[in-house]
């Protein structure tokens, strides 16, 4: 009875040592709870004195609007001042592009001047006075500071009145020193995108020095042409001269028939001194081109009938188109005849008959026109030698040619405002070209409105 008694005893002290604990847990887990409370307490009010210390209290109105103007006051005041920064950057580098353009502008040995669209020099570089001999341009009228009939003038009026380009002229300018300087300009005009003509650009250079030299080195071209054109001729009479005295020392001694024979000879060499001479003066003295209409195709076939007729075993042939030329008809028939005899007589002896080609060719421009001739031969050509000598006076390849034949067609051509061109042919062969400008159609178009008005 009295075990059963402490059993029972031992068992509920069990229990109440485990309510304590319990109860012991629950008080540790209470006290944690409030001291979690306590603290996200804390930490709320903190956060809302951070938030009200930033912001006003919405329950003021008013307070919330000023706060917020001048946040934005404050936000604004902070770009301006970045604005400002930016716009400073921007202006050290503007100023500094205009200090390096400066520069340039002053450094640039070629002259540079800038007219705007009132006529008034903006821009001129130390370059530009010092080849147009003018101190000060700056901010002067240019037909002033220039003079009004300066050809510089004129090329910078027609650009500011018509956008027209001039590249690489050649002009003549007088400064006020009197001197007289050469320059080669180009003027263009300054548009803004495809807009009016705000202004011009005027680049100078100063060839003074280069057009002195270049004619003192024409001069001596021309001394040493002569040279050549004297010894040639020297030659020529000293040969001609040499055989009339041997056949006039025979006839004394001679019988009459060899006597007749002899004097026949001297008159032949006589002769051939007076048509050599006549072809010198063709090409020595000047050559006055009159501006009249010339049809070429007329010319053309007359000199190819006289070649046909004086040579009947070369073959010519005329093919092409032929338009109207401003110049001299006979002038241009002897040069055409010279150039289709000289061919015939180069392939007289080819195999399988000598053939000559005549053509014409017109060139279409803007302005103008071009008329080509090509005057081809199937003969043995002409050497390396011979070909850059060809229209030098006296040089001929021939037994009996005086050598002024190509020289005188070269000139008739240039006088004529043309060239001559020479080549040799793939297949064999030489080929000569005449270029011949055509008369303007602005000419035609105005004469042909006064005839119909």
């Amino acid at each position: 009875m009295s075990g059963m008694l402490q059993s029972g005893s031992g068992t509920q002290h069990v229990w109440e040592i485990i309510a304590g604990l319990g109860i012991a847990a629950l008080a540790v887990a209470g006290v944690a709870v409030y001291l979690l409370r306590k603290f996200f307490q804390s930490s709320k009010e903190e956060q809302q004195e951070k938030i009200a210390a930033g912001a006003p209290r919405t329950e003021n109105a008013s307070a919330f609007m000023a706060a917020s103007m001048q946040g934005v006051i404050q936000q604004l005041r902070e770009q301006e001042k970045e604005l400002e920064r930016l716009h400073k950057i921007e202006k050290e580098r503007a100023e500094q592009t205009e200090r390096l353009s400066e520069e340039v502008t002053r450094n640039m040995p070629a002259g540079l001047v800038v007219v705007n669209a009132t006529g008034i020099i903006s821009t001129a570089n130390p370059a530009a006075e010092q080849a147009l001999g003018i101190r000060g341009l700056g901010f002067r009228r240019y037909s002033e500071a220039l003079g009004e009939n300066s050809q510089l003038t004129k090329l910078v009026g027609i650009c500011l009145e018509t956008g027209r380009i001039f590249r690489r002229e050649e002009v003549e300018h007088v400064p006020p020193a009197g001197d007289t300087r050469h320059l080669g300009v180009t003027i263009s005009p300054i548009r803004r995108g495809e807009g009016e003509i705000s202004g011009v650009i005027c680049l100078l250079t100063d060839l003074t020095e280069l057009a002195a030299l270049q004619q003192r080195m024409q001069l001596k071209e021309n001394l040493a042409a002569l040279g050549e054109l004297s010894a040639g001729i020297a030659h020529e009479f000293k040969n001609a001269l040499a055989t009339i005295s041997g056949y006039a020392q025979l006839i004394p001694d001679a019988s009459p028939n060899e006597s007749a024979d002899y004097a026949k000879k001297i008159v032949e060499q006589t002769r051939n001194i007076t048509h050599m001479v006549a072809e010198f003066l063709k090409y020595a003295r000047p050559l006055e081109i009159p501006e009249e209409r010339v049809d070429l195709e007329e010319v053309v076939g007359r000199a190819v009938a006289e070649v046909v007729q004086a040579m009947p075993q070369v073959a010519i042939e005329c093919t092409g188109s032929f338009g109207d030329v401003a110049g001299d008809e006979g002038l241009l028939r002897q040069a055409l005849l010279n150039l289709a005899r000289n061919a015939a007589e180069a392939c007289a002896e080819a195999e399988g008959g000598g053939r000559v080609v005549l053509r014409g060719e017109v060139v279409e421009s803007n302005e103008t026109g071009w008329q080509r001739l090509i005057i081809t031969d199937n003969g043995p050509g002409i050497t390396t030698e011979a070909m850059p000598k060809l229209f030098r006076p006296f040089f001929t390849t021939k037994s009996n040619g005086t050598g002024l034949g190509l020289a005188v067609v070269q000139k008739i051509i240039v006088q004529h405002g043309g060239h001559v061109e020479v080549r040799n042919c793939p297949k064999g062969g030489a080929e000569f070209i005449v270029t011949l400008p055509m008369p303007r159609r602005v000419a035609e178009a105005v004469e042909s409105k006064r005839r119909r008005i």
